[in-house]
């Protein structure tokens, strides 16, 4: 059997207990209500005609504070619950307006209507949860309106009432407390998801660290140190250990869509290798999505020519530092490094493998990619801004 909570939206889990807290008013004002009718029904002139209306009050009272509590019918929500609203304003109304039936002038036009200020902040509070801030003031204005015109006291006397502020407050109030709830919830929910989504990268970054990584490293290694026709077999494994880092790495880069931030850590530390080592700050570096995938990809290309080029048994050093206002990754090995001229010879030559997975993804961040080589090995810089030049 499925508990209520599982039952509940995102919007409903957020303003349930403003609900039920709201259930419970209700029936407190309907006490209320029903020690001012013992008061004033000697005053009236039609005293049975006002205890039907008592006992109206009282039904619709309980009916819909089981309905839009949840504790017994909870999946009444979406339309059920608006349907349950509207009937709400529609029965305030109506009672409001059975207040001239029961009593004369003299005695409506100067006490409370037949349901009690109180009883009738009700309606405005059903519409605030339900609707924000703005409905709420409009359900106040709404109700006080109603009541001055029953009331007969559109004059000088509605300025000196205390009943408009009162709903009116009472709706904005209530309003903005559900649109808080609601937003809570949703930084809630998504921090949870990024919690589940960093645990189970977490997780299968272990498990494939623990095997599939380290096997397919083990017969790299050992293809290298067979070599001939082995070697197909080397590059196979290392073409498989890319795609497995690469799934590691999109991993790292679930956020929700209303963010356009996320974290550059994981995206860099998912190419660690036994050959690799990668050193990042403690806290979070968050940088737009874009550029945290075009980052990955550089430091990606750079580590492949570092496979390539450097030379067997060449280690890298990949290091991230954030200053504030600029982000700085270096790529090094301890290679052979690069003959001088070697780039601009490839690309003169047509090659721009280089040039454009590596240069150009820094430069279209706005940011410069430097490369310096001697004998003891290849650096790559990249220096990327943090608000990058459009």
């Amino acid at each position: 059997m499925r508990t209520h909570t599982a039952e509940l939206s995102t919007t409903d889990a957020a303003t349930a207990p403003l609900w039920r807290a709201a259930q419970a008013f209700r029936l407190v004002t309907l006490l209320y209500a029903i020690g001012q009718q013992i008061a004033s029904v000697p005053y009236y002139e039609h005293p049975r005609l006002s205890w039907v209306l008592i006992a109206v009050m009282a039904i619709w009272s309980g009916t819909s504070a089981l309905l839009l509590s949840q504790w017994y019918f909870p999946e009444a929500t979406g339309k059920i619950r608006g349907w349950v609203v509207f009937g709400d304003q529609v029965v305030t109304v109506a009672l409001i307006a059975s207040t001239r039936l029961v009593a004369d002038y003299d005695w409506y036009h100067g006490h409370q209507t037949l349901p009690t200020t109180l009883w009738i902040a009700n309606s405005v509070i059903s519409m605030a949860i339900l609707r924000g801030p703005i409905a709420g003031v409009v359900a106040g204005l709404a109700m006080a309106a109603v009541v001055v015109t029953v009331r007969g006291q559109w004059g000088q006397d509605v300025w000196g009432d205390a009943t408009a502020p009162v709903l009116v407050s009472v709706g904005l109030a209530l309003g903005l407390a559900a649109n808080t709830a609601r937003r809570a919830q949703g930084q809630l929910e998504h921090a949870l998801r990024i919690t589940a989504a960093a645990q189970e990268r977490e997780r299968l970054a272990r498990e494939v660290h623990d095997g599939v990584l380290q096997v397919l490293a083990f017969i790299k290694r050992r293809g290298d140190e067979i070599g001939g026709p082995a070697m197909e077999l080397v590059h196979r494994a290392g073409e498989q250990e890319v795609a497995l880092r690469v799934l590691l790495s999109e991993q790292a880069e679930v956020s929700d869509s209303s963010s356009g931030e996320v974290d550059l850590r994981p995206l860099l530390t998912a190419r660690a290798t036994p050959t690799v080592s990668v050193a990042t700050p403690g806290d979070p570096v968050l940088v737009g999505r874009v550029v945290a995938q075009e980052i990955a990809a550089a430091v990606t290309t750079a580590l492949s020519n570092v496979a390539l080029h450097a030379g067997v048994g060449a280690k890298a050093y990949v290091l991230l530092e954030d200053t504030g206002d600029m982000l700085v990754v270096s790529v090094r090995d301890d290679g052979v490094g690069i003959a001088a001229g070697r780039l601009a010879a490839a690309e003169s030559e047509g090659r721009m493998g280089v040039s454009r997975s590596i240069v150009g993804r820094i430069a279209a961040l706005g940011g410069n990619a430097e490369l310096l080589t001697d004998g003891d090995g290849t650096e790559w810089e990249f220096r990327i801004p943090r608000q990058p030049a459009r």
